[in-house]
């Protein structure tokens, strides 16, 4: 009986991929809570509100953020503002089970890709982000433990039930994915990309998405900073050069040549963007319009690799 309920919903998602209507460019809210700058209700909800006048519709969470807090206080600027949610789309991801004061019962930080911890975690993150359901649920991390069938039946269910509209997987690699894959068509994974981290570029990660048609979002696209902060860096040096010189041909800033940088592969990458700086999040967004040449791209490519390809 599962597995013809999993083939139907299949179907249903099949038609759906690439339908998900998210922006290009994703905020993402890891640090908008106790995480990071620790914002207020108000400031979340004019945080919102600043991106969707810019054109960044799409939020990014994960339960654990803030030691499992942060939805909730986004959920709470919602609840403020329930207009908003027809507005927007919201992203969460499960699986990750951390030690902290409000999970006593996590002895170890470990994974739990389950069904019962699956649906417990949505139903979780349905009640603090104050909404019906989930535009985009991810599983966190690939777990070792994790069996493919139970994760199709879980989320079969979910979709049936109307409480998550589209699943994929973060940090999964090529074999995982395509394992998953196989049994329950995935609509995206979300790894980390960027111009300090190309491996996915040559490890299969970005060759499979696009076999399978299924979209990358990529977090820390600009190095998690490291970029502007690693000056003293080699590295970091012959790349901030080399994009001041063509953000100097083309109009831009540097930074938005690297976000144009990755949003080039044929991968059709989004990047999901950790600034909380609202002028960082608009010129990020304006990068959408940033058009380098082949041999652009590739002369980034050597001053992050410090070489020429082979």
């Amino acid at each position: 009986m599962v597995l013809v309920i999993v083939a139907e919903t299949q179907e249903v998602v099949k038609e759906e991929i690439g339908k998900m209507g998210f922006s290009k460019i994703i905020a993402g809210c890891m640090n908008w809570g106790r995480w990071g700058v620790g914002f207020s209700t108000e400031s979340y909800l004019s945080q919102i509100e600043r991106c969707l006048e810019i054109g960044i519709t799409t939020f990014d969470h994960a339960d654990i953020y803030g030691h499992y807090t942060t939805e909730a206080e986004f959920g709470l600027a919602l609840k403020h503002k329930t207009s908003l949610r027809d507005q927007l789309q919201l992203i969460t991801k499960c699986g990750i089970c951390l030690t902290t004061p409000n999970r006593p019962n996590h002895k170890i930080k470990s994974y739990n890709t389950t069904k019962a911890h699956i649906i417990f975690s949505v139903e979780n993150s349905l009640r603090n982000l104050n909404t019906d359901y989930i535009d985009l649920l991810l599983i966190h991390r690939p777990d070792p433990l994790m069996d493919p069938h139970e994760i199709a039946e879980t989320f079969s269910i979910l979709i049936e039930s109307g409480k998550v509209k589209q699943v994929g997987t973060s940090n999964f690699t090529p074999s995982q994915l395509s394992m998953l894959h196989a049994i329950y068509p995935v609509s995206v994974n979300q790894i980390e990309a960027s111009i300090l981290h190309t491996k996915p570029f040559y490890n299969g990660t970005t060759d499979i998405a696009i076999e399978k048609d299924i979209s990358v979002q990529a977090w820390s696209p600009m190095g998690a900073g490291k970029i502007t902060l690693g000056t003293e860096d080699e590295q970091c040096r012959r790349i901030v050069s080399m994009a001041n010189i063509l953000g100097e041909k083309y109009g831009v800033t540097f930074d938005q040549i690297l976000l144009g940088w990755l949003m080039k592969h044929p991968a059709n990458i989004s990047p999901v963007i950790g600034t909380t700086k609202l002028d960082r999040i608009k010129s990020a967004f304006e990068a959408q319009q940033v058009e380098i040449t082949n041999e652009e791209w590739h002369m980034l490519l050597r001053a992050s690799h410090g070489a020429d390809v082979p």
